[in-house]
């Protein structure tokens, strides 16, 4: 037997279950996400606290250490590439910068590789072995050092070398070639005390991102809406189009059918007749009349005019809009009951914006908004 409610209807149940599962699969989705990256942190940090090398880490590498000199870390596939055009690089720092997405295994242009072997991380410099020679890149003289964000290329200027040089690594070592780098040149200026501490803020910053679980929605929370094939959308293009209607009526002008019967009256000759006395005067009614001006055609609504006061967005009463305002970086936790929102909505860090295919994204502002959903059509505002 079908569950119903007061009203013997079962639609707002139907209604109720989608809307529950379409909740809980988005934030399984978010969950899912924040959890990647509070690991991938909490293992950055337990790498800063450990990362030691030793003397034995280099025996067997043809690389003459110095007295107080160890090896951090060794990668076997690393290239070594020549920047053709020279700029002026960013001095080297500390930050620890957070993933802006997966790096692509391509070379930049104008880098050229030159050499390929051996890339080793020592307590006082960085060291390729190649098959043509060495490399080294001694901590104390590099007066520049950049990470390419798209590509897994590494490029550092020293002051004992006109050209930039640096590596080309595989895609999935390259950030941890990146944060031990890090940690190396913090021990060679001991700061790296100043690196954990980072680490330690971008958990805690983390930690308040976390997803909650959406609240459950009743049967009782359907709206009529529910029911019309097509939800809101459905009413919105109806209400356009009972807009329209009127203004197109008033467009087409239609001529009055008793103007013609009016004149065809008066243009019809009297009878005429012997006895004048039958002859009956001319009244009002059959007086020549001169039509009326014709009523001047009315302008043609405007786009904004059929819009509505949100500029076309679906009605909601949270205020959102694409009129123009405030940039939504923190929605509301009902938005994806009024609008469709894009899977995996609440991982997004960014301001709400609409896709070209009518969904919402909370990305505005990122490389990568919408890209599945045919790219940014407009921001929503408030």
């Amino acid at each position: 037997m079908a569950k119903t409610d007061s009203t013997g209807s079962t639609w707002r149940y139907r209604w109720a279950h989608r809307q529950n599962v379409r909740r809980v699969s988005t934030y399984r989705g978010a969950e899912a996400a924040w959890q990647r990256r509070d690991d991938e942190l909490r293992r950055l940090r337990a790498l800063a606290a450990d990362f030691r090398g030793s003397a034995a880490a280099g025996a067997g590498l043809p690389l003459e250490l110095a007295a107080d000199e160890v090896v951090l870390w060794a990668l076997p596939a690393a290239q070594l590439v020549e920047v053709r055009h020279t700029t002026v690089l960013p001095a080297p720092d500390l930050t620890v910068a957070p993933r802006t997405g997966p790096l692509r295994p391509r070379r930049p242009d104008g880098v050229r590789v030159t050499d390929a072997g051996m890339a080793v991380i020592t307590s006082r410099r960085l060291v390729l072995l190649g098959g043509r020679g060495r490399r080294d890149w001694a901590y104390g003289r590099i007066t520049g050092l950049a990470h390419d964000p798209a590509a897994p290329v590494t490029v550092i200027q020293v002051l004992d070398r006109r050209g930039t040089s640096g590596l080309l690594l595989p895609t999935d070592a390259a950030p941890d070639f990146r944060f031990k780098l890090t940690l190396a040149f913090a021990d060679a200026i001991e700061q790296r005390a100043a690196v954990i501490a980072q680490v330690d803020e971008l958990i805690a910053e983390h930690a308040q991102l976390k997803p909650f679980r959406p609240a459950v929605n009743t049967p009782a929370q359907a709206r009529f809406s529910a029911r019309v094939p097509g939800g809101r959308r459905t009413i919105a293009v109806a209400a356009a189009i009972a807009l329209l209607v009127p203004a197109a009526l008033i467009e087409s002008d239609p001529s009055d059918p008793t103007r013609g019967a009016e004149v065809a009256s008066a243009a019809t000759p009297a009878p005429t007749s012997a006895a004048p006395a039958l002859i009956r005067p001319a009244g009002p009614a059959l007086a020549l009349k001169t039509p009326p001006p014709k009523p001047t055609k009315s302008p043609r609504p405007s786009t904004s005019a059929t819009q509505g006061p949100r500029c076309g967005a679906p009605e909601n009463p949270l205020g959102y809009g694409f009129c123009g305002g405030t940039r939504i970086r923190k929605p509301a936790a009902e938005v994806c009951d009024w609008f469709d929102c894009v899977p995996q909505f609440w991982a997004g860090r960014g301001y709400l914006v609409q896709c070209r295919d009518g969904s919402v994204s909370l990305a505005g502002g990122r490389s990568n908004a919408c890209a599945e959903h045919q790219g940014v059509r407009r921001t929503i505002t408030k």
